[in-house]
Protein backbone atom coordinates (compact mmCIF):
# COMPACT_ATOMS: atom_id res chain seq x y z
CA UNK A 1 0.00 0.00 0.00
CA UNK A 2 1.25 3.79 -0.81
CA UNK A 3 3.20 5.40 2.13
CA UNK A 4 0.38 8.40 1.65
CA UNK A 5 -2.38 6.11 2.22
CA UNK A 6 -0.66 4.96 5.37
CA UNK A 7 0.29 8.26 6.68
CA UNK A 8 -3.78 9.53 5.74
CA UNK A 9 -5.43 6.65 7.04
CA UNK A 10 -3.37 6.90 10.57
CA UNK A 11 -4.02 10.87 10.65
CA UNK A 12 -7.17 9.88 10.58
CA UNK A 13 -7.09 7.53 13.52
CA UNK A 14 -5.02 10.38 15.33
CA UNK A 15 -8.29 12.46 15.03
CA UNK A 16 -10.60 9.85 15.69
CA UNK A 17 -8.92 9.12 18.83
CA UNK A 18 -8.77 12.75 20.04
CA UNK A 19 -12.38 13.84 18.75
CA UNK A 20 -13.54 9.81 21.33
CA UNK A 21 -11.30 11.63 24.36
CA UNK A 22 -12.10 15.18 23.85
CA UNK A 23 -15.82 14.07 23.34
CA UNK A 24 -15.53 11.92 26.47
CA UNK A 25 -14.34 14.57 28.86
CA UNK A 26 -17.15 16.78 27.72
CA UNK A 27 -19.44 14.04 28.37
CA UNK A 28 -18.65 14.05 32.17
CA UNK A 29 -20.24 17.18 32.74
CA UNK A 30 -22.42 17.91 29.59
CA UNK A 31 -25.43 15.62 28.12
CA UNK A 32 -24.27 13.20 25.83
CA UNK A 33 -26.69 13.68 22.87
CA UNK A 34 -25.94 17.74 23.29
CA UNK A 35 -22.16 17.04 23.03
CA UNK A 36 -23.00 14.61 19.63
CA UNK A 37 -25.05 16.56 18.10
CA UNK A 38 -23.70 19.98 18.66
CA UNK A 39 -19.99 18.64 17.45
CA UNK A 40 -21.77 17.15 14.87
CA UNK A 41 -23.69 20.45 13.68
CA UNK A 42 -20.35 22.05 14.17
CA UNK A 43 -18.27 19.82 12.10
CA UNK A 44 -21.52 20.20 8.97
CA UNK A 45 -21.09 23.76 9.16
CA UNK A 46 -17.67 23.99 8.57
CA UNK A 47 -17.56 20.84 5.94
CA UNK A 48 -20.85 23.51 3.92
CA UNK A 49 -17.88 25.93 4.05
CA UNK A 50 -15.50 23.97 2.41
CA UNK A 51 -17.37 22.93 -0.13
CA UNK A 52 -17.82 25.97 -1.52
CA UNK A 53 -14.56 26.81 -1.82
CA UNK A 54 -13.35 24.02 -3.20
CA UNK A 55 -16.52 24.51 -6.16
CA UNK A 56 -18.32 21.38 -5.32
CA UNK A 57 -20.12 19.14 -7.66
CA UNK A 58 -22.99 17.18 -6.39
CA UNK A 59 -22.64 13.60 -7.06
CA UNK A 60 -25.51 11.36 -6.25
CA UNK A 61 -24.80 8.20 -5.96
CA UNK A 62 -21.74 9.38 -3.56
CA UNK A 63 -24.32 11.44 -1.42
CA UNK A 64 -26.31 7.93 -1.32
CA UNK A 65 -23.98 5.90 -0.30
CA UNK A 66 -22.39 8.59 2.29
CA UNK A 67 -26.21 8.79 3.63
CA UNK A 68 -25.73 5.30 4.30
CA UNK A 69 -22.15 6.08 6.22
CA UNK A 70 -23.65 8.60 8.27
CA UNK A 71 -26.22 6.82 9.14
CA UNK A 72 -24.39 3.89 10.22
CA UNK A 73 -21.59 6.34 11.92
CA UNK A 74 -24.91 7.86 13.69
CA UNK A 75 -26.09 4.58 15.47
CA UNK A 76 -23.00 3.34 16.19
CA UNK A 77 -22.48 6.81 18.60
CA UNK A 78 -26.02 6.00 19.93
CA UNK A 79 -25.10 2.71 20.96
CA UNK A 80 -22.01 3.15 21.98
CA UNK A 81 -22.25 6.50 23.99
CA UNK A 82 -25.57 4.05 25.89
CA UNK A 83 -22.94 1.46 26.55
CA UNK A 84 -20.70 3.85 27.74
CA UNK A 85 -23.48 5.40 29.99
CA UNK A 86 -23.75 1.99 32.08
CA UNK A 87 -20.04 2.36 33.06
CA UNK A 88 -18.43 -0.45 31.42
CA UNK A 89 -15.13 1.17 29.25
CA UNK A 90 -13.67 -2.15 30.01
CA UNK A 91 -16.23 -4.14 28.41
CA UNK A 92 -17.32 -1.81 25.59
CA UNK A 93 -14.07 -0.64 23.72
CA UNK A 94 -12.37 -3.62 23.04
CA UNK A 95 -15.34 -5.21 21.35
CA UNK A 96 -16.10 -1.37 19.34
CA UNK A 97 -12.44 -1.68 18.37
CA UNK A 98 -13.31 -5.19 16.15
CA UNK A 99 -15.76 -2.68 13.95
CA UNK A 100 -12.68 -2.70 11.90
CA UNK A 101 -13.74 -6.70 10.57
CA UNK A 102 -16.76 -5.21 8.90
CA UNK A 103 -14.96 -3.03 6.46
CA UNK A 104 -12.54 -5.46 6.45
CA UNK A 105 -14.13 -8.45 5.80
CA UNK A 106 -16.39 -6.62 2.91
CA UNK A 107 -13.58 -5.54 1.00
CA UNK A 108 -11.84 -8.74 0.55
CA UNK A 109 -15.38 -10.41 -0.09
CA UNK A 110 -15.77 -7.91 -3.18
CA UNK A 111 -12.45 -8.99 -4.30
CA UNK A 112 -9.46 -6.46 -2.77
CA UNK A 113 -6.21 -9.40 -2.40
CA UNK A 114 -3.54 -7.54 -0.55
CA UNK A 115 -0.67 -9.47 0.02
CA UNK A 116 0.23 -11.92 2.71
CA UNK A 117 2.09 -9.36 4.89
CA UNK A 118 0.08 -6.63 4.58
CA UNK A 119 -2.38 -9.40 6.16
CA UNK A 120 -0.56 -10.22 8.67
CA UNK A 121 0.26 -6.54 9.62
CA UNK A 122 -4.13 -5.76 9.49
CA UNK A 123 -4.66 -8.50 11.84
CA UNK A 124 -1.48 -8.02 14.17
CA UNK A 125 -2.58 -4.00 14.11
CA UNK A 126 -6.39 -4.80 15.44
CA UNK A 127 -5.35 -7.24 17.49
CA UNK A 128 -3.29 -4.20 19.35
CA UNK A 129 -5.86 -2.08 19.08
CA UNK A 130 -8.31 -4.17 20.89
CA UNK A 131 -5.22 -4.59 23.93
CA UNK A 132 -4.62 -1.43 23.73
CA UNK A 133 -8.16 -0.86 24.80
CA UNK A 134 -8.78 -2.95 27.63
CA UNK A 135 -9.29 -1.85 30.98
CA UNK A 136 -9.12 -2.97 34.14
CA UNK A 137 -13.50 -4.38 34.49
CA UNK A 138 -15.35 -1.95 37.06
CA UNK A 139 -18.95 -3.20 36.00
CA UNK A 140 -21.54 -4.88 37.36
CA UNK A 141 -21.93 -8.43 36.19
CA UNK A 142 -25.61 -7.75 35.38
CA UNK A 143 -24.72 -5.04 33.50
CA UNK A 144 -22.03 -6.83 31.32
CA UNK A 145 -25.07 -8.51 28.90
CA UNK A 146 -26.22 -5.15 28.11
CA UNK A 147 -23.03 -3.61 27.66
CA UNK A 148 -21.88 -6.42 25.20
CA UNK A 149 -24.97 -6.04 23.06
CA UNK A 150 -24.65 -2.49 22.73
CA UNK A 151 -21.02 -3.05 21.96
CA UNK A 152 -21.65 -5.37 19.20
CA UNK A 153 -24.28 -3.32 17.53
CA UNK A 154 -21.88 0.12 17.83
CA UNK A 155 -19.14 -1.92 16.16
CA UNK A 156 -21.05 -2.93 13.59
CA UNK A 157 -22.91 -0.34 12.55
CA UNK A 158 -19.53 1.90 12.98
CA UNK A 159 -17.44 -0.74 10.68
CA UNK A 160 -20.50 -0.27 7.94
CA UNK A 161 -19.89 3.68 8.42
CA UNK A 162 -16.02 3.21 7.39
CA UNK A 163 -16.94 1.05 4.30
CA UNK A 164 -19.34 3.01 3.48
CA UNK A 165 -17.24 6.05 3.77
CA UNK A 166 -14.23 4.74 1.78
CA UNK A 167 -16.69 3.19 -0.82
CA UNK A 168 -17.95 6.23 -1.89
CA UNK A 169 -15.23 8.29 -1.68
CA UNK A 170 -13.01 5.64 -3.87
CA UNK A 171 -15.92 5.17 -7.07
CA UNK A 172 -16.85 9.07 -6.75
CA UNK A 173 -16.72 12.10 -4.99
CA UNK A 174 -14.97 12.20 -1.99
CA UNK A 175 -16.68 15.86 -1.09
CA UNK A 176 -20.11 14.28 -1.59
CA UNK A 177 -19.68 11.20 0.41
CA UNK A 178 -18.77 13.58 3.20
CA UNK A 179 -21.96 15.39 2.66
CA UNK A 180 -24.29 12.84 2.56
CA UNK A 181 -22.42 11.25 6.00
CA UNK A 182 -23.33 14.46 7.47
CA UNK A 183 -26.76 14.61 6.94
CA UNK A 184 -27.36 11.26 7.98
CA UNK A 185 -25.76 10.91 10.84
CA UNK A 186 -27.46 14.34 12.19
CA UNK A 187 -30.70 13.33 10.74
CA UNK A 188 -30.69 10.38 12.95
CA UNK A 189 -28.73 11.74 16.06
CA UNK A 190 -31.87 14.81 15.86
CA UNK A 191 -34.50 12.13 15.15
CA UNK A 192 -33.05 9.91 18.33
CA UNK A 193 -33.12 13.14 20.54
CA UNK A 194 -36.24 14.35 19.89
CA UNK A 195 -37.88 10.75 20.65
CA UNK A 196 -36.06 10.65 24.06
CA UNK A 197 -36.61 14.62 24.61
CA UNK A 198 -32.80 15.08 25.06
CA UNK A 199 -31.61 18.71 25.50
CA UNK A 200 -29.14 19.87 22.58
CA UNK A 201 -27.75 22.86 25.09
CA UNK A 202 -24.05 23.04 25.72
CA UNK A 203 -24.04 26.51 27.38
CA UNK A 204 -21.91 29.40 25.94
CA UNK A 205 -18.83 27.53 27.72
CA UNK A 206 -19.04 24.49 26.02
CA UNK A 207 -19.70 25.92 22.70
CA UNK A 208 -16.36 26.10 21.75
CA UNK A 209 -14.90 23.01 22.77
CA UNK A 210 -17.61 21.07 21.37
CA UNK A 211 -17.77 22.54 18.20
CA UNK A 212 -13.73 21.67 18.23
CA UNK A 213 -14.47 18.09 18.63
CA UNK A 214 -16.64 17.98 15.69
CA UNK A 215 -13.98 19.79 13.64
CA UNK A 216 -11.68 17.35 14.68
CA UNK A 217 -14.28 14.45 13.87
CA UNK A 218 -15.12 15.78 10.45
CA UNK A 219 -11.50 16.23 10.05
CA UNK A 220 -11.06 12.60 10.23
CA UNK A 221 -13.70 11.42 7.93
CA UNK A 222 -12.12 14.11 5.83
CA UNK A 223 -8.31 12.27 6.28
CA UNK A 224 -10.05 8.60 5.52
CA UNK A 225 -12.23 9.19 2.95
CA UNK A 226 -8.85 10.56 0.79
CA UNK A 227 -7.18 7.52 2.51
CA UNK A 228 -9.52 5.26 0.61
CA UNK A 229 -8.54 6.57 -2.54
CA UNK A 230 -4.73 6.06 -2.28
CA UNK A 231 -5.62 2.59 -1.28
CA UNK A 232 -7.09 -1.02 -0.42
CA UNK A 233 -10.26 0.00 1.71
CA UNK A 234 -10.00 -2.93 3.52
CA UNK A 235 -6.52 -2.19 4.86
CA UNK A 236 -7.00 1.25 5.26
CA UNK A 237 -9.79 0.76 7.47
CA UNK A 238 -7.77 -1.23 9.64
CA UNK A 239 -5.49 1.90 9.91
CA UNK A 240 -8.42 4.47 10.54
CA UNK A 241 -9.99 2.14 13.59
CA UNK A 242 -6.48 2.25 15.41
CA UNK A 243 -8.10 5.48 17.16
CA UNK A 244 -8.21 3.53 20.60
CA UNK A 245 -4.37 3.88 20.73
CA UNK A 246 -4.31 7.53 20.68
CA UNK A 247 -7.71 7.33 22.81
CA UNK A 248 -5.30 5.49 25.47
CA UNK A 249 -2.23 7.33 25.41
CA UNK A 250 -4.20 11.13 25.18
CA UNK A 251 -5.84 9.99 28.79
CA UNK A 252 -2.22 8.53 29.76
CA UNK A 253 -0.61 12.38 29.18
CA UNK A 254 -3.30 14.14 30.10
CA UNK A 255 -5.62 12.82 32.84
CA UNK A 256 -2.33 10.95 34.15
CA UNK A 257 -4.67 7.61 33.50
CA UNK A 258 -1.96 4.67 34.60
CA UNK A 259 -1.54 1.95 31.52
CA UNK A 260 -1.75 -1.59 32.23
CA UNK A 261 0.90 -3.92 30.77
CA UNK A 262 -1.47 -5.37 28.57
CA UNK A 263 -2.22 -1.75 27.06
CA UNK A 264 1.03 -0.92 26.58
CA UNK A 265 1.71 -4.27 24.75
CA UNK A 266 -1.16 -3.45 22.42
CA UNK A 267 -0.19 -0.39 21.74
CA UNK A 268 2.95 -2.08 20.86
CA UNK A 269 1.61 -4.75 18.94
CA UNK A 270 -0.65 -2.58 16.64
CA UNK A 271 2.97 -0.29 16.29
CA UNK A 272 4.33 -3.69 14.87
CA UNK A 273 1.35 -4.08 12.66
CA UNK A 274 1.69 -1.15 11.03
CA UNK A 275 4.98 -1.49 10.30
CA UNK A 276 4.20 -4.73 8.33
CA UNK A 277 1.30 -2.97 6.84
CA UNK A 278 3.30 -0.56 5.62
CA UNK A 279 5.57 -2.98 3.61
CA UNK A 280 3.13 -4.81 2.27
Amino acid sequence: MSGLAVLLALASSVAWGTADFAGGLLSRRLPTLAVTVVSQSAGFAALLVALAVAGFRFDGRSFAIGVAAGAGGGAGLAAFYRALALGTMSIVSPVVACGALVPFTISLATGERPSGIALAGAAVALVGAVLASVEESRAPARERGRAIALAVVAAGALGLFTYFLGLGSREGSALSTLLGARVGSLTLLLALTAAVGATVRVGRRGLLPVAAVGLTDVAANALFALASTHGLLSLVAVLGSLYPVTTVLLAHVVLGERLTGVQLAGVAVALAGVAALSVG
